[in-house]
């Protein structure tokens, strides 16, 4: 049983509040403040995950409209990963996003945090991704004795053309990727739904979201623990349930065309977590 039925049953006993659409995020986090604690990481406080809210909300205001549980489900998913949303850190995103014909929150983790959940992985001891602009010199070469050589330009160094990714084990191996610009924006328009959203950080911070998507790629060949990939999935999308490892909580987001958010149709609805 989710914590979503848990709570109604309760309320059919010892006259406990029931979840309504009039009440505010904060009172129906109050309100299901014993689930959610059962729920959240012991570093964080149902007291800090209200703050949470409330900055979000401040920071967003269009998620106040999204469904209460899209919503707190998203910034589970936020405090569970241990990535601060919708601040300047870059960690995490809260999205407004139209789902099955209502507004609901997406979860998408930042550039910031997928760099901050990779070094939780003790056999990696360096990632990175860099931009290559058209004045930079830049040469790389696959193969048996690969090579990947970046000089950036000192000044004028011209339009972004290229994002290359790289790891390093503590063991010395070690992997990249580079993708051109063109083909970020493709994969980014195919597996994001929304990457045309105006609430998107596409939008905001391109170049940290290129980044995030050569680095995912990136780690397919990387050393990293079971726990990371499956956290990882939980990237880009919409659950309406709380759970104490909400990577179990099957994603119901559903590709869509919606022209007042300008979202794009994605051919497979689970791929979003491939961007």
């Amino acid at each position: 049983m989710g914590v979503k039925d848990a709570l109604a049953e309760k309320t059919e006993n010892k006259g406990a509040v029931k979840l309504t659409k009039s009440m505010s995020i904060a009172d129906m986090i109050k309100a299901m403040e014993p689930e959610i604690k059962k729920a959240l990481p012991q570093v964080i406080t149902p007291e800090r995950f209200t703050r949470m809210a409330l900055s979000a909300l401040n920071t967003t205001p269009k998620l106040a409209e999204c469904s209460q549980m899209s919503f707190l489900g998203a910034l589970m998913n936020a405090a569970q990963l241990g990535l601060e949303p919708n601040t300047p850190l870059g960690q995490a995103y809260l999205i407004p996003y139209r789902n099955k014909g209502k507004l609901e929150c997406q979860f998408q983790i930042g550039y910031k945090g997928l760099i901050d959940m990779v070094y939780r992985n003790d056999n990696i001891q360096t990632v990175q991704a860099q931009c290559v602009y058209e004045n930079d010199e830049f040469e790389y070469e696959l193969g048996l004795e690969p090579k990947l050589v970046h000089k950036p330009a000192l000044k004028d160094r011209g339009n972004l053309i290229l994002v290359y990714a790289l790891w390093k084990a503590k063991n010395g191996g070690f992997g990249f990727e580079v993708m051109s610009k063109e083909d970020i924006d493709i994969h980014a328009r195919k597996y994001s739904q929304s990457f045309s959203s105006s609430y998107s950080p596409w939008k905001t911070n391109y170049e940290e979201m290129a980044k995030k998507t050569v680095i995912k790629k990136c780690l397919k060949y990387a050393p990293v623990k079971s726990d990371f990939v499956m956290q990882v999935s939980n990237d880009e999308t919409v659950k309406s349930e709380l759970s104490v490892d909400m990577s179990e909580i099957a994603n119901e987001q559903e590709p869509v065309i919606d022209a007042e958010y300008n979202e794009v149709v994605a051919e497979q609805e689970t791929a979003a977590s491939e961007a």
